[in-house]
């Protein structure tokens, strides 16, 4: 069996936690617009695969920054925690979290404003007046993901 020391854990800890940040701000992405679903009376309905907004420049230049981001808090970690007792260590972990978390919403932010704009001004073109997730339609809708990505793409 490996036996890891304690700092060793810690950082894998820290990565799994950045790729749980990860999906939770994938999965928020793909929500943003559920709000809108209470105007589903209209039959002027369009859809958007949130999920395959993951792939556009923007959020993989995001996600990279991230990794580069917990690599360089792993290493302060790794560097400031060397002389701290259990407590003050995972103290200083869960700020390190927090700050990296702040850091990946701070860089979100303005790509969930992007894609929304993009969904908007498309829906407006078309004419759709409601549009939802995709994952929350069984049946029905115009779909208006690739025109979106093109969009966003310019």
């Amino acid at each position: 069996m490996i036996q890891l020391k304690k700092t060793q854990v810690k950082i894998i800890s820290v990565l799994i936690a950045l790729v749980f940040v990860g999906s939770v701000v994938a999965l928020a992405l793909s929500q943003s617009n559920n709000s809108i679903a209470s105007a589903a009376a209209s039959s002027n309905v369009g859809v958007v695969d949130y999920q395959q907004f993951g792939a556009l420049k923007d959020y993989t230049d995001v996600q990279a920054q991230m990794e580069k981001l917990a690599k360089d808090a792993e290493a302060e970690f790794k560097e400031k925690s060397a002389n701290m007792n259990d407590q003050q260590k995972q103290e200083y972990y869960q700020q390190t979290m927090q700050r990296l978390q702040q850091q990946h919403n701070d860089m979100m932010e303005p790509i969930r404003q992007k894609i929304d704009a993009a969904v908007k001004e498309v829906a407006e073109a078309k004419g759709i007046t409601v549009v939802l997730n995709k994952e929350a339609v069984v049946y029905g809708g115009t779909d208006l993901t690739q025109d979106v990505i093109k969009k966003l793409n310019k």
